[in-house]
Parts: C-alpha cells; structure tokens; sequence
C-alpha cells in the first residue's frame, strides 16, 4: 500500500499543529506549552492511556490493537523541543519566542506521529499495542536518556522502539537507512591552561599559555592522524579558544579551549579520551603550566538492529517504493539511548532541497507529512498484523 488516503485528508489539519509549534518553540525540558498540547490531542484521539511528565516534560500515549491478545508492544518516538537560534525565515508562523526556533524539524516529527496516532487510534486495525513517546531535550540535554531512567521502556512494555528524523538534501518525502552505527558519538572537553601572565616584551618572565594552547590543538589533530585506525570514522574538533587578554602586550594567564569527539564505536571512543588526557598532561610537562582537563560524555553511538532495520526498510518501500542506503552520519541522536534499551531502528525521510538543520532559514516541509504519517502507520499495521478471527 501507498501513501494512506487518510493522510491526505488528514494533510491540512496535521500542517496545521505543526505551524502552531513552530511559532512557540521551546529548548530542551521546558517544552511544557508543546506537551500539553501533545497530551491534548492524545486524549482527544481517544488513546487508552495518556501519561505526562515522563522524563520530566515526555508524554507517552498508549493505543491498544483491535484485538485483545499479548501481542507485541512497539515504540514510536518523536522529539519535540527546539534551538537556541534567532529565526531568519520570515514565515508567518515564525517563531514568536525570541532566540527560539523550530530549526532541526522536530516540530515536524512531532506532528507526524501525532497524526500517525490519531490514524491508529481511530482504525486499530493492528493486534498488539503501539506507544508512543514525545520526547523533550533532544537538542543537548539527554531527554532519551531521561525517559528511559524514568523506567518508560519496563512501564509499558515496549519490545522494540522506531524513530524518524526529516532529512534536508534526501528527495521529498523518500526515505534511507543503514543498519549497524549510524549517528555518532559526542563527547565534549573544556580545557582550561593556567601558566604565569606578564609583558609581551618579556616572553622570558612569563610561563605562556597562548603558545602551550596553540600546541596543544595542534597536538589534538594527532588523535585523528596518528592514532586512529584510517578506516575508522573518528573527529575531533577545537571550536572556541578563548584568553583573559584583550590586550596586544599582554600574555594571558589564562586560556580555555573548548572542542568536540565524535566516533562511531566505543573502542574508538575510549582510545579518543585516553589520549587526551595524555596529550594535556604532557603539554602541560612540556611547557611548565598547568592543564585541567574536562571530558564529558554525551550521546552513545546510535545504532540500528540489523531485523528491526530491515523491516524498516521494507515498510519504506510499501510507503513510497524505494528505501535508501543513508549515509554515517558524525552529528549525535539521542534516540541512541532508546536503541541500547531496546532494539529498533531509526530512519530518514526527505525534506527536500531545503536549508540545512540547525540553520537560521530551516524550515520543515509539510509536503513531507503524508509520507512519514504513512511510515509510522504503516510499521505498525506490518509489525502487529491483524490476525483473522
């Protein structure tokens, strides 16, 4: 079966929730506005159990199949907050909370499975139990990570768990997919140098940070270059460097350097910080200052079960007739955290030739709205057939 018929019925009204998002975007956990208008719906829908505050801001929604048997339990996850960016799209729905937009199309993907949910909710037209989960603080602030330590997965019974995420650059509405790792890790490190400052005249005097600094982010690409096997997927990036100093003559006493890793396999990933911390201290040897070395852990490596992405697959190519091989992608997925509770998969669909995500003049693309609707519907109708009585 196609695209669905009821999505394209659907189509005016889903827009419709998804503009309303978009012009009150809110970051991270505070998204209590776009929750209670989740749960709303959810309710209106007629799901048989609504729960908030899952997660601290999630919403979960529980819709029962047409027939009353132990069948499967299958989670669908959108997330739901925004960026801290100023939008520059000069929509009429644009962002009315300054500083705040809708620019990764999470208000896409929030209004999608919503409108999956109300399909489900008034066919049943499946034997088992779809869930599905609104989660806040994709963006940074770990809300897969909090839904899960909110025992969400034990809570409902969830067996496997599927998301989507629009794709900019995928054509309009087509999906792609890789089984195995798929977004990568992203552990952070904040550095902070402490030599001895003093006159620019007098390097002699001083114990120089910007010179212990600048060898140590060159230093740093030596992860990459030197220690990391070629074939494998690794980055490592200094994105701010900062002084005290605002002066020409002064030599700082102080410099913070801040940065990004990205890997695709623990291994990779443990061997990535290690050598940090080495390469730190023995600048800091080298050099006579001082080093003190943050390294935060953030998002696992994401990565897709080989069945449940098949399947995904297959029911892509129900949908539209073709699925994708996607591409390794370095930016971090917090839905990683769901996938090492449970196996599942998480799939592109197109957005189109549109901005990038993260980009001030991004915008979601509603033509792309009757293609995921079906998606979600669609996996779950395949994934919990209904049986003949």
């Amino acid at each position: 079966m196609p695209i669905k018929n009821r999505f394209a019925d659907l189509h005016a009204e889903i827009t419709e929730w998804r503009h309303d998002f978009h012009a009150h975007p809110e970051i991270l956990f505070e998204t209590h506005r776009t929750s209670a208008s989740v749960a709303d719906k959810l309710r209106d829908f007629g799901c048989d159990e609504v729960v908030t505050g899952i997660g601290r801001t999630g919403v979960v929604g529980v819709i029962k199949g047409r027939v009353d048997t132990a069948g499967k339990v299958i989670g669908l996850r959108a997330d739901m907050d925004a960026l801290p960016i100023f939008e520059a799209t000069g929509l009429d729905y644009a962002s009315k909370t300054q500083g705040a937009m809708h620019a990764c199309g999470h208000d896409g993907h929030t209004s999608m499975l919503l409108g999956a949910a109300k399909y489900l909710a008034e066919t049943r037209n499946f034997d088992g139990t779809a869930v599905v989960i609104f989660q806040p603080a994709e963006e940074g602030g770990g809300g897969g990570r909090e839904m899960c330590e909110d025992g969400m997965m034990d809570r409902f019974g969830i067996q496997e768990v599927y998301g989507m995420h629009n794709w900019p650059g995928q054509p309009l509405g087509k999906f792609a997919i890789r089984s195995g790792p798929f977004f990568a890790a992203t552990d952070l490190f904040n550095i902070k140098l402490t030599g001895k400052g003093g006159h620019a005249a007098k390097p002699n005097e001083t114990v120089d940070t910007t010179v212990m600094a600048s060898h140590l982010v060159v230093a740093l690409q030596t992860v990459v270059s030197r220690n990391a096997d070629p074939v494998d997927q690794i980055v490592v990036s200094v994105t701010s460097f900062e002084t005290e100093s605002k002066a020409f003559n002064v030599i700082p006493e102080h410099v913070e350097i801040k940065g990004t890793v990205r890997t695709m396999s623990e291994d990779m990933r443990n061997m990535a910080a290690d050598r940090i911390h080495e390469i730190c201290d023995g600048i800091a040897a080298t050099f006579g200052g001082q080093i003190d070395l943050d390294y935060i852990r953030g998002y696992p490596v994401m990565v897709n079960a080989e069945a449940q992405t098949e399947f995904a697959a297959d029911v892509a190519r129900i949908v539209t007739g073709q699925c994708d091989e996607a591409p390794l992608v370095m930016g971090g997925e917090d839905f990683a955290f769901m996938l090492n509770e449970r196996p599942g998969a998480y799939i592109l669909v197109g957005n189109g030739d549109t901005a990038a995500v993260h980009h001030p003049e991004y915008n979601f693309n509603d033509e792309a709205i009757p293609a995921g609707c079906s998606w979600w519907a669609e996996l779950v109708e395949q994934r919990m057939p209904l049986k003949n009585n």
